[in-house]
């Protein structure tokens, strides 16, 4: 069993602020802290709270920090953790057309959005400026999709094929694409800023007027599928 604790103020959340034009900002936490612990067990049962200040402010902190398990450690660290057991939800590709609603800039969630497997080839309209916030996308199919103005902050997309997607004005912040294959995608005016791209297929991607941070660029530029005027279009050297 593993366990992890954070605290939360009781009077509010720290907030975190990001300007184009000057540097993060991060709001103070409040003195008076209650700490959160989630545990779960290996074999995927649910994630329990304790000490918590409310059972929504403690699940939707678990879901967070499962999130952040997942974006925010090493690649070999992460590659020896677990996925949560597939969704048995009956419909649980057809969420992705209703997307979340709540911390979608930080990928909190209430209940994850399980899109593994699932096809959306050449979707054209259900899809379109759908909050996916951490959604668990691995081996999922968007080949031809239309993904423009969505928000996918901290998704996990490990292995999934966006062959010919539009991403046009989305916002796909920290998000793992890793061995994903993104041949011909459309970047223009996307935000990449902190998201991953190891071992990913990125032949004849569209980079034009991407958002992305000076050190995300160098590992970027790092592949070696991306063409020579994806090159140009990123400012690799």
């Amino acid at each position: 069993m593993a366990t992890l604790s954070i605290p939360f103020s009781q009077n509010g959340f720290s907030r975190r602020f990001f300007s184009a034009k000057h540097p993060p900002v991060i709001a103070p936490f409040s003195h008076s802290l209650a700490p959160i612990s989630c545990s779960a067990n290996r074999n995927g049962a649910e994630p329990r709270e304790s000490l918590s200040p409310s059972k929504h402010i403690g699940s939707v902190a678990c879901g967070l920090l499962a999130v952040w398990a997942l974006t925010n450690t090493s690649p070999a660290f992460a590659a020896n953790q677990r996925l949560p057991p597939l969704s048995t939800e009956p419909n649980r590709c057809e969420r992705a057309f209703v997307g979340n609603t709540i911390g979608q800039a930080n990928g909190v969630y209430d209940k994850p959005i399980d899109l593994r497997f699932c096809d959306y080839t050449n979707e054209k309209s259900q899809l379109k400026g759908k909050s996916l916030a951490a959604a668990l996308m691995s081996e999922a199919k968007f080949d031809g999709a239309d993904l423009s103005e969505v928000v996918m902050s901290k998704a996990y997309a490990v292995g999934a094929s966006f062959k010919g997607v539009d991403f046009s004005n989305a916002v796909l912040d920290r998000v793992n694409f890793g061995k994903a294959n993104l041949q011909g995608a459309l970047f223009k005016n996307t935000v990449l800023s902190g998201s991953t791209f190891d071992d990913a297929e990125l032949q004849d991607a569209v980079f034009e007027d991407t958002i992305i941070g000076y050190i995300d660029l160098q590992k970027l530029c790092v592949n070696p599928t991306i063409s020579p005027e994806g090159r140009a279009e990123l400012g690799c050297r």
